[in-house]
Parts: C-alpha cells; structure tokens; sequence
C-alpha cells in the first residue's frame, strides 16, 4: 500500500519592511521528486490554502526541469484546515523559504496536523526553515515538541551570512534552543541531517536530498 505524504507550504509572501519572500523551490521540488520516485501519494497543503509563493531568489541560476514542473503544484495548494482527519498520512514534511517564518508558527491546523502524526509514531520532517513549523508545535501535554529533541536547522549565522537576519520575525536557531532543542550545527550551507526518531530535520538548502531520503529510510 503506498505511503501517504503531507507537504506543508508557506502562503507567505512579504517579509518585514515589505520584501518579497515566499517558498525556497528547490527545498519544495527536490523532496517532491524523491517521494514520487517512491511511488508515495502526496498531498500539497498551505496554511490557508491556494497559491504558496515562490521565493524569486530561489529561481535564480540553473533550475533544473523536474525541480521546475513541481511549481505548478504551488499554485492551489489545499487549505490545511479543512482536513478533518490526519490519520490518513504516514508522514508530514514541511520545506523552507523565509515565508515559513511569517505563517507556519502561528498555524494551529499545522500544529494538530504535527501532533497528530508525531504521536501516533509517524515521520515528522523539516528543511532549512521548514522547522518553524516546529516552533507551534507542541505534544498533548502542551510540552513543545522540540523539547530535548536533537535537530538541525537554518542557523543564526546562516541567516546573518543572507543579510536577511534584519527582516526576520525572530531567528529561528535561537527560539528553537529557547525551545529546549539539542541543535546541531555543521558549516554553514553544507548538507546536515539530523534523525532523533521518527523526527527528521536538515540545515539548509543542501540538505534538502539527504532529509527527503531519511524520510523514505523512516517509511520503508
């Protein structure tokens, strides 16, 4: 029976000061492309629903034409809250893109939608700044899910190195530790994934492969 994949966008599309921002594609389109080589079912979801934007940034350079094809998947994306029952996915994977940052921590359909799966023993799984959707995230107890986990993420001084720092809601590194998540660190935008059960977690860009198939690892 193949395995039932929820993806969670941003519908972002403005930073502070009015920049553009959005979905990072490749974070998006490279796990994609991996889970439909598994044969899995994929659902592409968004806090509200309709189009999720696509970070100019992430267009720049050589987009390669799978990557490309997926971006059409963006411009409906179902409205996380009106799916009653999450019983029906194996596994929920949410990719980054700076507009995670404005929408996916204050979801609280996204919340149950983590809770529901990660307590009943399934894949939860971020890339880069896909983790705050994590930040929201808390187990039935009310205790943040993050909480003595061990993760990896886009980290202060990545974001310091993009410039973007400055238009940021808060840094993401920082609130998760405030969390009480065990992050580790690799060089910045090198591959880094980190497995604590069934949560799987990766840095950045780079890592966006290797989280896709720690996630397959976790369902197979």
């Amino acid at each position: 029976m193949s395995k039932h994949v929820l993806m969670v966008v941003t519908n972002a599309k403005e930073m502070k000061d009015g920049h553009t921002t959005g979905l990072w594609l490749s974070e998006f389109g490279e796990a994609y492309v991996e889970f439909k080589q598994q044969g899995y079912d994929i659902t592409v979801a968004s806090p509200n629903g309709g189009q999720s934007p696509i970070d100019a940034r992430s267009l720049e350079g050589e987009v390669p034409a799978d990557i490309q094809a997926t971006a059409p998947l963006l411009e409906d994306t179902i409205d996380l809250k009106t799916i009653s029952n999450f019983d029906q996915f194996d596994a929920i994977f949410m990719p980054g893109g700076h507009g995670t940052m404005f929408d996916l921590p204050q979801s609280e359909a996204l919340n149950v939608a983590i809770r529901s799966l990660f307590e009943a023993g399934k894949t939860v799984a971020a890339v880069c700044h896909g983790p705050a959707g994590l930040v929201g995230a808390t187990l039935s107890d009310g205790t943040p899910l993050v909480n003595g986990k061990t993760i990896a993420t886009f980290t202060d001084e990545e974001e310091r190195a993009t410039g973007l720092d400055i238009y940021m809601p808060f840094l993401l590194e920082t609130r998760l530790r405030e969390l009480g998540a065990n992050i580790v660190l690799a060089d910045n935008f090198t591959e880094n994934v980190q497995v604590d059960g069934n949560l799987v977690t990766g840095q950045n860009p780079q890592s966006t492969v290797a989280v896709a198939k720690a996630v397959i690892h976790t369902l197979n």
